[in-house]
């Protein structure tokens, strides 16, 4: 009784490797900064009555309304640092050899 071993065919190829930002990582640091801040502002703003209307705003108003303007420049600003180090990786990518293996019965 002989057993046959399978026939394995290995494959060259090229690939290139560098190392990327998590986008995702980014964005989200980006989003809790633009929170951060917004609270800061709120919490150490003069927000009293206004002058010219009389009327004073609620904490949670005037933190909701920081937020429609922190947040997205918070998104923009790591997300424009994420697209610097994407290129900058780009820059010191390396071509390295992968043997790639399939096995045939």
């Amino acid at each position: 009784m002989s057993t046959s071993q399978p026939h394995r065919t290995p494959d060259i190829e090229i690939a290139r490797v560098r190392r990327a930002p998590r986008w995702g990582v980014f964005l989200g640091i980006g989003v809790a900064l633009g929170v951060v801040l917004a609270f800061v502002l709120t919490a150490f703003g003069n927000f009293e009555a206004s002058a010219a209307t009389q009327v004073a705003y609620p904490f949670g108003q005037v933190f909701g309304f920081l937020l429609l303007g922190t947040v997205p420049a918070g998104l923009a600003v790591l997300g424009v640092v994420a697209l610097l180090f994407e290129r900058a990786a780009r820059r010191t990518e390396r071509v390295v050899r992968v043997d790639h293996e399939s096995i045939a019965e």
